[in-house]
């Protein structure tokens, strides 16, 4: 049987990427055609995302995905969770959307809570209040100039499919996010969206991973240099979903950790865990790929350390994060630790400083603070998936972390230490991975199941083992 190709574009909070996935048999590779960095910048007084380059980034990659692998079946597109684009009638983007990093969303958080107690919106949607859930933007979105003219609001990994095919949809994962697609159900919440006067009518219609969206259309055709029967198909849109697809679990007794800009630490599960405890521990249940369910907490992030060092280069002092890393491990272990998940931590700023303050201790280098940053991420991993398996009422035998930070040794190794677990680390590009084996699987070119899709990674992608010290 030839190689199959399918495309995946995978934007993060910091940085996107364009890769072709050769599928041949049971390996899966994946090849970078275009990089691109992100992230939220200042305009008309709020942080918004650049969606307007980020189209150009994307048109340029899948410009190089037709010149290098002009055999391509079909497009898969993830991106971070909860942000949206306002459409008009036209499909016209109204704005650039804004960044959950802004922090305007304080009123909302109020006026929703008056109408729908918080116990009643766990009861609901089954996810961990975080102030920038998209029910809370849009409650403050429709007091701004712009509601009178909206016709669609449309998750980010969507608009950039609807450009491509001129087909509005919601990808279920993605929409698990918002606060407004009920748990139980996987559908529009229709009572939590008339009590919070969103008219149903301005989500588009849901589709799962691995349904078909629509070809491309003549306009797209031209743009990309795709041939024409190119289909863009629905994958675990939100990027963690896309990840967990790709975690090489040999067992179902594991845990992961998504580490990226973001860390999102739980377990995989066949359905939600809506209990008293699980919303008193701020745990969220979200969709997965195949109807599971990912129960995690979101924690703080590789965003402490990727905002240090940009906060260390505006100084003028860059740092050398490979040295830094190797200084850090060198420190004794024991050091101060920080809350990750402090709001403070979320909007860009002086980070080194706003940690130091946290630590309450001196942090006299940045090599001091590189470890108080990973020290806290892994005591946050552990204390994570310990609770996740309590609240959930099983057991787990290994830790499984994925993404970006995969490569850090010193965190990896800290979270088998904490936890007494063994952790396996890699892929690093599970996001794209998964992208990929979704599409793959939907046209017949991977394994059915998510254990066999799992068990061909295990056997064929460079993991690194970490047994606790």
């Amino acid at each position: 049987m030839s190689p199959r190709v399918f495309g995946a574009v995978d934007i993060g909070a910091s940085g996107g990427r364009v890769m072709a996935g050769v599928v041949d048999g049971s390996l899966t590779t994946l090849h970078t055609l275009h990089r691109f960095r992100n992230g939220p910048v200042q305009r008309d007084g709020h942080l918004r995302w650049d969606l307007t380059r980020l189209w150009s980034e994307v048109l340029t990659g899948l410009r190089l995905l037709a010149r290098d692998f002009p055999e391509t079946e079909s497009v898969g597109i993830d991106t971070w969770a909860v942000d949206y684009a306002l459409l008009d009638a036209q499909g016209r983007l109204l704005a650039e959307p804004v960044s959950y990093r802004d922090g305007r969303t304080g009123p909302g958080v109020e006026r929703v809570h008056a109408r729908v107690g918080p116990e009643e919106l766990y009861a609901v949607n089954g996810l961990q209040f975080l102030p920038f859930t998209t029910l809370y933007q849009l409650e403050v979105e429709k007091a701004g100039p712009l509601w009178g003219n909206v016709a669609h609001v449309v998750l980010l990994p969507d608009v950039l499919a609807y450009r491509l095919t001129g087909v509005l949809r919601t990808e279920t994962t993605n929409a698990s996010t918002t606060g407004l697609l009920d748990a139980g159900t996987g559908t529009w919440a229709k009572d939590l969206l008339d009590r919070l006067d969103l008219p149903a009518g301005l989500l588009p219609p849901l589709v799962a991973p691995g349904d078909v969206i629509g070809p491309l259309t003549s306009a797209a055709l031209e743009q990309t240099g795709l041939r024409p029967g190119t289909l863009v198909t629905a994958v675990g849109s939100h990027d963690t979903a896309s990840a967990v697809v790709a975690v090489p679990a040999t067992t179902s007794r594991f845990a992961y950790v998504s580490s990226g800009t973001w860390s999102l630490a739980g377990l995989e599960l066949g359905s939600p865990v809506i209990t008293p405890a699980s919303r008193a521990a701020n745990f969220t249940n979200e969709g997965g790929v195949d109807g599971r369910t990912r129960f995690l907490r979101n924690v703080g992030g590789l965003w402490l350390l990727q905002e240090s060092m940009r906060a260390w280069a505006d100084r003028g002092v860059a740092q050398d994060l490979d040295a830094l890393l190797v200084e850090a491990e060198r420190l004794p272990p024991g050091g101060p630790l920080v809350d990750v998940d402090d709001d403070a931590f979320i909007r860009p700023d002086d980070m080194p400083e706003r940690i130091a303050a946290a630590a309450r201790s001196p942090l006299p280098d940045p090599a001091h603070t590189v470890r108080c940053i990973l020290d806290s991420l892994a005591a946050a991993y552990a204390s994570t998936t310990r609770r996740a398996a309590v609240l959930a009422g099983t057991g787990v035998d290994v830790i499984h972390v994925v993404g970006g930070g995969s490569r850090n040794h010193l965190l990896c190794q800290v979270t088998a230490d904490l936890t007494g677990l063994p952790v396996v680390a890699g892929p690093v590009e599970a996001t794209a991975l998964g992208n990929v084996l979704v599409q793959a699987r939907a046209f017949g070119a991977a394994p059915p199941t998510l254990e066999q899709i799992r068990a061909d990674l295990a056997a064929t992608q460079d993991l690194r083992r970490h047994v606790p010290s």
